[in-house]
């Protein structure tokens, strides 16, 4: 009997150590599940802090509490300095990515200063003293592309003002006319747009790049990955899948990133046309818009009843020039949904929007244009329409360099898709032109005489920067210090769409009135193209858009690519070198340069590389090679 109790006693003990150690692990678990909790919680609270600082990498919920944590700790007050500037929506993404690309570059973005390091640049940081200056370089279009993918303050910092970039449909008409003016479309013959208060096109969606599915397998442009910094390699522009895992389940899985990554460049690219001021920019180049509307307007024989289709049409004003030149129907395709609703508005309040249960339309039945939106490589899930239907295709698809950010492809897939055989294509050809600039070009010159005194150290440095990108910039002509050469030309009624990636040679030579007997030394090359609509459809009025440096700037201004090392050259063939001197040098100037520049869409989608080769020629026969630079243009 005692044993048995003995026996009980030792069971009860054992259960309630049992017991004892379940509690402790449920309080073990309980600790546990509520610190997976709280990581969830703080997980979640980290990606409600979107907005990234300008200047350090802190993370804030609100604009309201970045820009007030820039203006305490950084000494950047953005509201202060958008109303001191007058800023609008415009110029305050302009502020936004200038800022970021400086603090990229640890320079100071009141007062240029370049700092050692990023510490060196958050020690440095003060107040502006004049931000005038800054508002200068706002003018510069590059800044309206984000410096930051995803950058979400670029789309939030509106506060009350109105949201411009909003891609909502209910506008009111009022709103509208506000931002756009009066639309008056006149008739006389001088070629002028005074009357129109617009803006320009928005640019569609572009295929230029990166997906070709063939074979079951996807390519995707990758210019960069094949060529090297020594002018040695130049591999291929495209590279299939199958250097990637080569299971199906892999290229599918690699497929649909790059298409969400596609995406969202897309949303980004045409949010950003969403904005006013870009479009009156854009209507407001003369060159630009004089030279479609006499295309449109002063060729009735290809108008008078046609079929029109606009790819990209922004606010329409191609669309209503071809409705105001007797087209028949104009088909608008616009990706924006906002300047969709945009370009109906203005056709509407100027009697030319196409009703649905209007028949084609004609001389007493002004309304012609249709305004859809969508990707033109989507037109068929949005309306009807048969294939090989469409007499003429209209886009002003040209960006910097003629092709960063264009829609060739795009155009190029309508052209195939609806165009009728024979029918015309406006522009019909593109030509891009280089050049070699001199000292002239650069900044050099201002920096050599600053009130009197040497500042060329800092001149070296931004020419030295200069060689790592392509600027964007108006050049003068008579800065060029050699002849002009065609790159590439490219026929848009036949040209393949995998044309649009492209290399060429070109040879250049000094100028021989300016540097007669003299060396000069030649900087970089400069790249600017035309536009034609020629008498091959334009028959009574044929037309040329030009960006070169010998006409009036347009805003496309000219693509700077800048030497690592001057070159020197002279025009006479008789220079005599002195021994064995380095060609390209004041001792042995260079006769020719020769260049080999490939240009091909970036695996970033809408963004293109351009490789950069360069060699000197003597007059004895000797050259000289320099390494391959690639620039990329974002």
């Amino acid at each position: 009997m005692a044993r048995n109790q003995m026996e009980t006693e030792e069971t009860n003990r054992l259960t309630q150590v049992e017991e004892e150690e379940e509690d402790d692990d449920e309080e073990y678990f309980k600790e546990a599940w509520t610190e997976d909790e709280n990581e969830e919680e703080g997980d979640e609270n980290d990606e409600n802090l979107e907005f990234l600082c300008l200047f350090c990498d802190s993370k804030y919920g609100s604009c309201d509490a970045l820009f007030d944590h820039c203006r305490l700790a950084h000494f950047f007050d953005f509201n202060g300095i958008r109303k001191e500037l007058g800023l609008d929506f415009y110029g305050s993404f302009k502020l936004i990515n200038y800022v970021r690309s400086q603090v990229a570059e640890n320079r100071c973005w009141s007062c240029g200063v370049h700092c050692q390091s990023k510490q060196d640049l958050q020690s440095h940081l003060h107040q502006s003293v004049d931000t005038k200056d800054v508002k200068l370089l706002l003018f510069h279009d590059k800044y309206l592309n984000p410096f930051m993918q995803e950058d979400s303050l670029l789309y939030s910092f509106g506060g009350d003002e109105e949201d411009e970039d909003d891609c909502n449909t209910s506008f009111e008409k009022e709103e509208i006319v506000k931002d756009f003016g009066n639309v008056c479309i006149d008739d006389d013959d001088d070629g002028t747009v005074e009357d129109i208060e617009l803006s320009a096109e928005t640019y569609n969606e572009d295929r230029k790049t990166v997906m070709a599915v063939s074979n079951g397998h996807l390519s995707y442009a990758c210019s960069s990955k094949g060529m090297t910094d020594n002018g040695s390699d130049n591999g291929p522009s495209v590279r299939s899948l199958e250097s990637h895992p080569k299971d199906k389940q892999s290229r599918v899985h690699f497929a649909d990133v790059v298409e969400k990554d596609i995406k969202r460049v897309n949303d980004s690219y045409f949010g950003s046309y969403s904005a006013f001021g870009i479009h009156r920019d854009m209507i407001s180049d003369r060159i630009r818009t004089d030279a479609y509307r006499q295309a449109l307007l002063k060729n009735p024989s290809l108008l008078n009843g046609a079929v029109v289709m606009d790819v990209g049409c922004g606010t329409g004003i191609l669309s209503l020039f071809a409705a105001q030149a007797g087209a028949s129907r104009v088909i608008s395709i616009e990706a924006s949904e906002k300047m969709a609703t945009v370009a109906t508005q203005i056709a509407k309040d100027n009697g030319l929007l196409r009703s649905k249960t209007d028949g084609e339309g004609n001389k007493n039945c002004p309304g012609v244009i249709e305004v859809v939106h969508t990707m033109v490589e989507n037109l068929d899930k949005s309306i009807q329409i048969q294939p090989h239907s469409v007499d003429i295709l209209v886009s002003e698809w040209m960006g910097y360099c003629l092709l960063y950010e264009s829609m060739l492809s795009s155009v190029l897939f309508a052209r195939d898709r609806w165009l009728k055989p024979g029918g015309a294509i406006l522009p019909d050809t593109a030509t891009i032109f280089v050049a070699g600039f001199g000292k002239g070009g650069t900044s050099l010159p201002f920096w050599e005489n600053v009130y009197g005194f040497n500042m060329s150290s800092i001149g070296k440095e931004v020419v030295q920067d200069a060689a790592k990108f392509p600027l964007v910039e108006i050049i003068n002509h008579h800065d060029l210090v050699t002849n002009t050469a065609v790159l590439q030309s490219f026929d848009l009624a036949t040209m393949k769409p995998d044309e649009v990636d492209f290399t060429a040679t070109a040879e250049l030579e000094a100028k021989l009135d300016d540097f007669d007997h003299k060396a000069t030394s030649c900087y970089g090359v400069v790249l600017w193209f035309d536009t034609g609509f020629t008498n091959q459809f334009c028959k009574e009025t044929p037309t040329v858009l030009s960006t070169s440096p010998y006409t009036p700037k347009t805003h496309w201004s000219q693509t700077i690519l800048t030497f690592r090392e001057p070159i020197s050259v002279a025009a006479s063939r008789e220079f005599a070198a002195e021994g064995s001197a380095d060609v390209g040098t004041d001792a042995c100037p260079a006769s020719k340069i020769l260049l080999r520049i490939s240009i091909a869409r970036a695996t970033q989608h809408r963004c293109i590389d351009i490789s950069l080769e360069t060699a000197g020629v003597c007059p004895d026969g000797r050259k000289r090679s320099w390494p391959a630079q690639i620039f990329n243009l974002t």
